[in-house]
This record gives C-alpha cells, structure tokens and sequence, in this order.
C-alpha cells in the first residue's frame, strides 16, 4: 500500500509541475504555427585566409616625387626631347584629350581653325595651341580632323613623342 501511496504522491507532483499557466500560450503557439514549413539555408563555406606577400618594394612609389625630380634632372641636364615646363598653360590642357570634341572647322583667309567642346563651353584653336593633359602641340588642321603631337614620358623617364588625331564629330554624333 505504502507503493502505491507513493506512486499516487508522485504522479500528483508531476501533475502539479505540468503547468496549467501557459497552457493557453503554447495552444495559441501551435494554431499559428501550423501553417508554417520554413527551412533555414545552410551558411555560406567562407574561404580560409591566405596572406599574399608584398613584393612590391624595388618598384617606384606612385605617390613619390621621383617622376618630377626625374622631369627637373632631365630638363636641367639639356638634350633629349622634353616639354616647356616654365611654360603658361592653355585652358584646354586642362582636360583629357579623349574628352575634347570636334565640332567644327572655321577658316580665315588661309589659316584653318578648329572649334573643340570640352566640357560646356567651345573654344576656337590653331595651328601652335596646346591641348590634352599630355602636353599635346596642334600641329596641323584640316577640314576633318586636328593632328597633335603628344609627348609622354615612359616607365624610365624619358620622353616620347606620340602623334594623335581628333576627328571632326558629325552633326548627329555626341
């Protein structure tokens, strides 16, 4: 008898710890979940790390004064091909040749010059303006196109001469 009393006082304790009080809550829970089927996509595999060694430390620094040390050296020393530095610019060596457009030709008396957009405004150039961020020297107009040369400086220092031709753009073209 003192089993079964014991297995009654039991029973009635887990009974008493079932807990009544959030009944309704976890009936409300399954109504509104009842519906529900969601899956969670598994995360994204990151890649491990792996270091890259910086090998860059024999080339010039971008950010140097090398190049222009390099431009002084080079015009003081004489000889060789070398822009005007000393040089007052023109408005349109302000801007990027590939930006410059032409968009009309005007010709007096025997001198032929060029009308060029850049950016809003159009300026009228000749023969012996200067044009382009690459010290770029107009040296011939025609009825279509203007022909410059252009000096560059390449990966030693030294200056090379590049001739380049802009285009006159036709009436619909931008």
């Amino acid at each position: 008898m003192m089993r079964y009393a014991l297995v009654i006082a039991l029973g009635l304790l887990v009974a008493a710890c079932g807990g009544g009080e959030y009944q309704d809550l976890r009936e409300e829970l399954k109504k509104l979940s009842a519906g529900m089927r969601g899956k969670v996509p598994p995360l994204p595999v990151v890649k491990p790390y792996e270091p890259v060694s910086y090998n860059a430390y024999d080339l010039p620094d971008p950010f140097g004064t090398g190049k222009i040390d390099l431009v002084a050296k080079t015009a003081s020393a004489g000889g060789g091909l070398k822009p005007d530095l000393n040089r007052p610019k023109e408005p349109l060596e302000a801007f990027a040749l590939e930006s410059v457009k032409v968009v009309g030709m005007i010709e007096q008396g025997k001198q032929v010059q060029a009308l060029v957009r850049a950016d809003a405004s159009v300026y009228r150039v000749k023969v012996g303006n200067y044009m382009g961020q690459n010290f770029g020297l107009i040296t011939a107009i025609t009825e279509t196109e203007v022909k410059l040369r252009e000096l560059v400086q390449d990966a030693s220092g030294d200056w090379t001469e590049r001739i380049s031709t802009l285009q006159l753009q036709e009436a619909g073209g931008k």
